[in-house]
């Protein structure tokens, strides 16, 4: 029998604003345990949340990217559960009246375009940590992450290969970092993503029976848990077992996943309204202002790209990719750079360097003003391409002055027809067999030639001067 996997996603998102959900303690990243808490987000008796109003801006703003109805009258519901990362046993989120509901969002892949349902977009609050220490068999409980704003993204079961869902996260966090409302960095958990799978026969309308995947921490491990478990689920159902309804964590060093806890249903979590907080309604003047905020986003920056500079689509599709390589390019063009040099060095040079480091975009030590002047150096002959590769990756960590590690290491192009015919007229001379093979009929030896010159003049003379003065020399030797 054929099987087709079927799966739907909920990604969940952390807000960039300086400030928690529904109090002031910060957002920021890391720091000692229990050290951005305060008695509102640990749920302290007689404490009071107040929504932040930067979290439902960036709600709509999302919501209205991805193409969602926004709920003009919308509110908080409470969503009971005990767990020790949930101080206060509830966590408030939306279950009835989500901020945004019947979204779409296009995807590429090499099967060609897609576009998945967005079932709903619904604001929440994060949970704590759990630390568990081996060493002293002990599990610790950190609420510094309590409070933090997230908005949970919902899709349609809609996806059948993991390719499908690379694709769309890829789009999804592309257009949050084009909003500015996530950084969407998923090493610091600021994008998560629950993947729910099932299986059926090939042809078959029904759904199978679902299991959600949590812990995955990386677009890689998404991929490996989803054919994993389609795997685990088709096996059960051949040997005539049934798929059980659960959550399932995935371990990255067994490349597998295992049960957590039964999965659970909405009525288990006993949602009600939140009696502290105030239903949100929202009026047109306010949405008419956030339309009017959103920014160009990658598709229409990579239409212009391709309209406006002339760049092929495939380069514009890279580098409209992450907003922060988007942003590099232009300002780099805008400080003088070729559009098609700027893209070329960004794809080849820059995309190598921060792949080699781990980096992103957005954390790269290099300046658009410090690849403008490079490449403003190979324009006017001063360095020779190769030169300017070495010249970069030397000054990459650090954005180094170009200008003085070329002078400092004497890496200034060698310009003077003199200088290069002496040095042609020494290496023909310690090459006698090799200008031999030429003139008999061997192209090969030209290259050696030319590649003998560029060594004497260590790399600094324009491979087209070389080549130009090695023919000229052939020619005489006819």
């Amino acid at each position: 029998m054929t099987w087709e996997t079927v799966i739907g996603l909920e990604t969940h998102v952390e807000l960039a604003t300086r400030t928690k959900i529904f109090c002031s303690c910060t957002t920021q990243f890391g720091g000692e345990p229990n050290t951005h808490c305060c008695p509102v987000c640990t749920g302290m008796p007689g404490t009071l949340p107040v929504l932040n109003a930067k979290v439902l801006e960036y709600a709509v703003k999302a919501g209205l990217a991805l193409g969602c109805e926004i709920t003009r009258q919308s509110r908080f519901d409470r969503k009971n559960y005990f767990y020790p990362d949930l101080p206060k046993a509830y966590q408030i989120s939306q279950l009835y009246l989500p901020i945004a509901r019947n979204g779409a969002a296009l995807i590429r892949t090499q099967a060609g375009e897609k576009t998945v349902r967005i079932h709903e977009l619904h604001m929440e609050e994060d949970a704590g940590k759990l630390v568990h220490d081996p060493w002293i068999d002990q599990t610790r409980a950190d609420y510094n992450r309590c409070g933090v704003p997230l908005i949970e993204i919902v899709t349609e079961p809609d996806f059948h290969t993991g390719e499908e869902v690379i694709a769309y996260l890829e789009k999804l966090r592309s257009t949050l970092q084009y909003l500015g409302v996530s950084d969407c960095k998923m090493q610091e958990g600021s994008l998560r993503c629950d993947v729910n799978l099932s299986v059926r026969p090939l042809g078959s309308e029904e759904l199978g029976t679902r299991t959600e995947m949590k812990n995955l921490s990386s677009f890689k491990a998404i991929v490996r848990a989803i054919r994993y478990e389609a795997g685990r689920q088709i096996e059960l159902l051949e040997e005539g077992k049934r798929v059980v309804q659960e959550t399932r964590r995935w371990d990255e060093n067994k490349d597998a996943t295992f049960a957590m806890r039964s999965k659970e249903n909405a009525q288990d979590y006993r949602y009600f309204p939140d009696p502290d907080l105030p239903q949100l309604v929202l009026s047109e003047a306010y949405l008419e202002r956030l339309r009017e905020e959103q920014p160009e986003l990658a598709e229409a920056k990579m239409e212009r790209y391709q309209a406006d500079w002339g760049l092929p689509a495939y380069d514009a599709q890279m580098l409209t990719g992450q907003k922060a390589l988007a942003d590099f390019f232009e300002e780099t063009v805008a400080l003088g750079a070729p559009p098609k040099q700027a893209s070329n060095w960004i794809m080849g040079q820059v995309l190598g360097q921060l792949s080699a480091r781990g980096l992103e975009a957005g954390d790269m030590p290099l300046t658009p003003k410090t690849l403008a002047r490079l490449i403003a150096l190979v324009q006017t002959g001063q360095l020779n391409r190769n030169t300017a590769v070495r010249v970069f990756e030397a000054v990459f960590d650090t954005d180094g002055d170009v200008d003085a590690y070329v002078r400092e290491h004497g890496l200034e192009q060698v310009s003077d027809a003199g200088l290069v015919n002496r040095a042609v007229e020494r290496v023909f001379a310690a090459n006698g067999k090799s200008v031999e093979d030429y003139l008999s009929g061997k192209e090969k030896a030209l290259g050696f030639l030319v590649g003998q010159v560029m060594r004497e003049l260590k790399g600094r003379a324009s491979p087209q001067v070389v080549n130009q003065a090695v023919r000229e020399r052939l020619r005489r030797c006819l």
